[in-house]
């Protein structure tokens, strides 16, 4: 029972503060990667370059800053247009999804985690996402109803406000 409870305080805890389970990446990490990618075009290996940059576009995405989250959106989207094993387009479809929400772009986020979970069901990742879009979903739809209500009893009140005023004065 104490579980029970803990687990609703820190869902509602979750719900205001915004907190996602998807991990933040820094800009010492995607210079590190810059740095892979760099020096496996140098070496001249092009599997180690593919691993260097699917590194460097999980960082980009992960990336608090914007800038980074749309290069690495930029980058996945050109990677997919090559044909590539089935796992490897998972991955990249994951990621993509993962950089569009981050970027606020819920809509296609969600289109794109459905795409990863018809190819694997059981993905856990995917349905982690998934389901953290959804609440993202809820909660901007929950705060959007707030406001509104708060709108209207504020116009309501000032039309109340009114409507006495001008009786008062007949």
């Amino acid at each position: 029972m104490d579980a029970k409870i803990g687990q609703f305080f820190d869902s509602v805890g979750s719900f205001f503060s915004g907190s996602d389970k998807i991990p933040w990446c820094d800009g010492d990490v995607i210079a590190g990667c810059e740095r892979e990618v760099r020096e496996a075009t140098d070496a001249g290996s092009e599997d180690l370059k593919k691993e260097c940059l699917m590194r460097l576009s999980w960082a980009l995405v992960h990336s608090r800053q914007t800038e980074d989250v749309q290069r690495g959106i930029a980058m996945l989207e050109a990677s997919l247009e090559s044909s590539a094993p089935p796992l490897e387009d998972r991955e990249k479809l994951y990621l993509l999804a993962v950089g569009y929400y981050r970027s606020g772009d819920y809509s296609k986020s969600r289109q794109l985690v459905d795409r990863c979970i018809e190819m694997q069901a059981d993905w856990r990742q995917a349905l982690v996402l998934k389901k953290t879009i959804e609440d993202k979903i809820t909660k901007d739809g929950v705060i959007g109803i707030g406001i509104t209500a708060t709108a209207f009893g504020a116009v309501g009140l000032i039309a109340g406000g009114i409507v006495a005023a001008m009786s008062r004065k007949k």
